[in-house]
């Protein structure tokens, strides 16, 4: 006890203060500075999630020169673990409030429980999609161990035990992984671009231990269509200013609102000065009245000091009969909502669409780069959507691009009221960046829409070609298609790796009219497809729909169809742990696997069609 219960509170309250400042300036602002000396600079997880030590992670995170967070890989049907999504808010939060470009993550760890080398990277895609639109700009993948061995005998190899995707040259689809790295390093340079766009600046307080919060729900709570980024002390005392009724940051970050939640009610008196400067100079801040400082720097005058401000800023307000008082040029609120408040200020939703369905689900975000707008927006469902997707621009037309595919086109679009509305097809799982950055030369503009007819259903037979030494036959018939885990033939059931389906096509010259293509559907895929006609690569495709233009390989008359179907290392394992195997194939120090584990269906399911579609423009 030092002196009473209030003293020695406040005293506890400096002193880890103090450890928390320590640890950012002397542990993590010293290394970047030593390897800064010698021309490295430094990723870190700093200070890892769930609150492992008492310091401040964004304080942290800003000492760094690529702050980092991370996310795992949950069960299907599951979320992440909710200290996660939060440190990866706070990753990016302190690159965007510290200057910085870049905001990585630990990537894809997988929880125990989830099945090694069992997610394709389709699983995947809605997990960084959902990341992405956090803030997140750099992709570190866990794990990519190194493999001493590079015969055959030693795949998939060695491991981190149950926590990774093991991503090495040694996973079934390594062949393939371009088509799945070029996805993430386009959405990551295009969100490399410019300003993030945030409207709420959560300053989340003073004390320590102290993170962007994962046990309980911040009040008042960010309202839907307007993105954020938590402040620290550090950067409210000695980056924040205003301008124009805008907090800003000296690299060009602004905010429209600073927030203080609920609990955030003790301020010290540098801080209380400084909200107080703000609003004084335009800011708008949502706050609850402070009622005294936690610490005992210049006590007990500190707290006739407090008061003294808080009185002078917030005036009357005690969030019921009272809940807006005006300072200076500024003005305080406490008690209604946060829509109410950016209403108030005539600020609109950066992003709303409507909901074809009950739980349509999709995620965003907005960054500024000049005079363009880019947002990106990912589909949550493993279905198909159709909506409606209003923006906070006005006077600028609407472009699609796809990350996917690298592929930009044009899109239809209506300017109204200040704002811009873009239909958007997003296919299960599916991501699009909508970019603004030519001014429209009409208020509208509707483009029409695609057209598909099925011209023919590829049905049996197929033949299927297997590689040598992982104890397929070489060649089988198929009638029909089905999984490979159905057949009789144990090396067929139990085979991992690329499989090749052959089929030849007649085409009628009936297909081939002007203003139309021939497209590919191969229906159900597991996982992944490589699709040739006539001998000419047409591409990797990882996820839903599966489709490939053909118009440019097929030609009238016959055609040669070939289909290269990856599927994963969990049917080879299984099978070698079945009593029957004579021989085994697969080698890893990680064994998450029986002989009654469920099987991973496999290979090319279709249906498969033939489609032409007439093109809009």
């Amino acid at each position: 006890m030092v002196e009473s219960a209030d003293v020695s509170d406040r005293f506890l309250w400096d002193y880890r203060r103090t450890i928390a400042d320590l640890l950012a300036e002397n542990h993590y602002g010293a290394a970047t500075e030593y390897l800064h000396k010698r021309g490295v600079g430094l990723y870190a997880e700093a200070m890892g999630a769930g609150l492992p030590t008492t310091g401040d992670g964004l304080q942290n995170k800003g000492r760094v020169d690529i702050p980092m967070g991370e996310f795992w890989v949950p069960m299907p049907g599951q979320g992440d673990s909710r200290e996660h999504p939060t440190d990866v808010r706070e990753a990016a939060s302190a690159a965007h409030i510290y200057g910085k470009t870049l905001a990585a993550t630990e990537s894809f760890t997988s929880m125990p429980m989830v099945p090694g080398w069992g997610q394709p990277p389709s699983y995947l895609k809605p997990i960084a999609d959902r990341y992405f639109a956090m803030g997140v700009n750099r992709i570190v993948f866990h794990t990519s161990d190194h493999q001493p061995f590079v015969d055959q005998a030693h795949k998939p190899g060695i491991t981190l035990g149950p926590f990774g995707q093991h991503y090495t040259r040694n996973i079934t689809w390594a062949e393939q992984a371009g088509a799945w790295n070029s996805y993430l390093s386009r959405c990551s340079y295009l969100l490399q671009q410019g300003l993030f766009i945030g409207d709420l600046a959560y300053y989340y307080g003073e004390g320590a231990p102290i993170t962007v919060p994962f046990w309980k729900k911040v009040r008042p709570e960010p309202p839907a269509g307007y993105n954020y980024d938590y402040v620290n002390t550090d950067v409210l005392l000695n980056r924040m200013s205003v301008k124009d009724g805008r907090l800003v940051l000296p690299d060009g970050m602004s905010y429209r609102v600073l927030v203080l939640a609920e609990d955030v009610d003790r301020l010290t008196v540098p801080a209380l000065r400084k909200i107080r400067d703000l609003v004084a100079n335009g800011a708008t801040v949502v706050a609850p009245k402070p009622r005294r400082p936690p610490s005992l720097t210049g006590y007990p005058a500190s707290d006739e000091e407090v008061r003294a401000i808080a009185n002078d800023v917030w005036g009357a307000v005690d969030s019921k009969s009272i809940t807006r008082h005006d300072h200076g040029k500024g003005k305080v609120y406490w008690g209604p909502s946060l829509d109410e408040v950016l209403a108030e200020q005539k600020v609109g939703p950066d992003f709303h669409h409507n909901r074809p369905q009950i739980d349509t689900s999709l995620v965003w975000i907005h960054r500024r780069l000049g005079d363009a707008d880019v947002y990106f927006v990912g589909n949550q469902k493993e279905r198909a959507e159709d909506v409606l997707a209003s923006f906070r621009v006005d006077g600028k037309e609407a472009e699609l691009w796809h990350p996917d595919t690298g592929a930009i086109e044009p899109s239809s679009y209506a300017i109204e009221n200040a704002r811009t509305t873009v239909p958007l097809h997003l296919d299960p799982h599916g991501s699009v960046f909508v970019v603004f950055r030519r001014a429209a030369t009409a208020p509208a503009r509707t483009l029409p829409r695609r057209t598909a007819t099925v011209l023919t259903t590829l049905s049996g037979p197929w033949s299927l070609t297997f590689p040598p030494n992982w104890g397929a036959p070489p060649q089988i018939g198929l009638d029909g298609l089905t999984s490979w885990t159905a057949s009789a033939d144990s090396g067929v059931k139990y085979f991992s790796g690329t499989a090749t389906y052959t089929k030849d096509v007649q085409a009628p010259p009936a297909w081939f009219r002007p203003g139309t293509k021939v497209m590919l559907d191969l229906g159900k895929v597991k996982e992944i497809a490589e699709v040739s006609v006539n001998g000419k690569p047409l591409g990797i495709f990882w996820k839903a729909p599966f489709q490939a233009d053909v118009t440019g390989a097929l030609k009238p008359g016959a055609n040669r169809l070939q289909i290269k179907v990856t599927n994963l290392w969990p049917n080879r394992m299984i099978g070698d742990q079945q009593p029957s195997a004579a021989k085994t194939y697969t080698f890893t120090d990680y064994k998450p696997y029986t002989k009654d584990s469920p099987l991973l269906e496999s290979g090319l399911l279709g249906p498969v069609t033939l489609s032409s579609v007439t093109l809009p423009w």
